[in-house]
Order: structure tokens, then sequence, then C-alpha cells
């Protein structure tokens, strides 16, 4: 458990220079997360004005001052870079922990990519899901997809891994369900599909290699510190 108190002591403020000798390396997801990320950053202090050249073809990015680093990766990637050790912290959407269920330590909520895991389909599903029946269920997360009919419905199904549009699904008959993410879902409404059944919550969550907790304890609780006070 982190303590919620950490940081407010004075002198504690500058990092210890064991800690200070290497490099601080995060991961963040692309898009709009890395985004939101780094305006997050910068309201603690940290910048990094390599990343702000979009001209720039540089994969790395530093701030040597402070001695971290930088790289973008697609979310699925991200818990792959922070578990193995090639990132101390990554930044990736819940739904992406939950789908690689990689060995690394969710610390942070940082509140924002808010969205939810559901089970969406016609209004005629809703009857197969009350009745726990077979059905085919398509998404592109078929491990949380798996773990929420198995273990949670006690419910057998077909899981079918799309990379696409899994709205398709249940419209062309390949599926009688999907598991997905919504956000308004405006882009239901349109394809005559509705939430039937919410999974999850998800949002954008900080994570941390299991080793590097306790390697850089200082430096990453000083940071996640500082982050929760601006959340």
């Amino acid at each position: 458990m982190l303590s919620a108190g950490y940081g407010k002591k004075k002198g504690r403020i500058g990092l210890e220079m064991s800690e200070e000798t290497r490099y601080l390396t995060f991961a963040l997801g692309k898009g709009r997360l890395a985004k939101k990320t780094l305006q997050l950053l910068e309201e603690i202090g940290i910048t990094c004005e390599e990343m702000k050249d979009k001209d720039s073809r540089k994969l790395v990015f530093a701030n040597e001052e402070r001695k971290l680093r930088f790289f973008l990766a697609k979310g699925p990637d991200v818990p792959t870079y922070v578990e193995y050790g090639a990132a101390d912290i990554g930044v990736v959407g819940k739904d992406t922990i939950m789908e690689e269920n990689r060995r690394v330590y969710e610390v942070l909520d940082l509140g924002f990519g808010k969205c939810r895991m559901c089970v969406c389909g016609p209004e005629s599903a809703r009857e197969l899901l009350q009745h726990h029946e077979m059905i085919r269920v398509a998404s592109k997360y078929p491990n949380i997809a798996k773990d929420y009919f198995y273990n949670k419905k006690h419910q057998t199904v077909d899981i079918i891994k799309l990379n696409g549009s899994v709205e398709l699904g249940p419209m062309v008959g390949l599926s009688d369900v999907i598991v997905d993410i919504v956000e308004t879902g405006s882009t239901l409404k349109e394809n005559g599909l509705a939430v039937l059944e919410e999974i999850c919550p998800l949002s954008a969550r900080m994570i941390v290699n299991q080793v590097s907790m306790q390697m850089q304890t200082e430096r990453i609780r000083k940071l996640i510190y500082e982050l929760r006070e601006r959340l």
C-alpha cells in the first residue's frame, strides 16, 4: 500500500542519489492517452521538449536533467514492455491491462479516458443473457469476455475474436452479442444495438514494473504522490 502522506516532509523533494544514477523509463500508449499523460506530467514539472517536435523520427525521448526517458507504443504492448523491464512505468487503458494480464503493479487511476466495457447487442439478445443460454460472443477482448461469462455469469459461450468493427457481429449473424468498449453509445444506437450488461468501468491507469518498484521506490512513490495530488 502506498502511503497517502508520502512526500509531505521537508527534505524529501530531491531524488535519492542512488536512484538518480539511472533513467526512469515511461512507456506511453499512443494517441490520446499519451497526450493527456504528458499534459498531466507537465503539471508536476515533468516535461520532455523532444517529444514536442512533430518532425522528429526519434523513437526514444529523454529529459536529461531529470534522468527520464519516454517512448510511445501500441496500447497492447505497453504492459509487455513494463513486465519485462524495458519500461519502469507505463500508462495504458484498464481494458488493455485486463486483456493482457501481465505481471505488473497497477498503482494509479489517472481518471481520464473514461468509458465502459459492456456486453452489447440487439434487444432480442437480452433474454439469452438472462436465461444463460449458449450464445456466440464476438470481441476484440476475448480474455475479458471469457472471464466475464465463465467466471462471473457462469454461462458457457462461444467466443469469436475479431479485430475490426465488432458491431458487425450481430448485424451479419456472426454472433448473438459483442463485448466491447462503450463511450457514448452513439455507434451502437446507429446500428440498432444497445448496452445489455456492463462489465466494468474503464480509464487510463499507471502501471509499474515489479522490480522497479523495489529498486526505485523513492522516485516512483514521489511521482505517484505528486500525480495523485493533481487528480
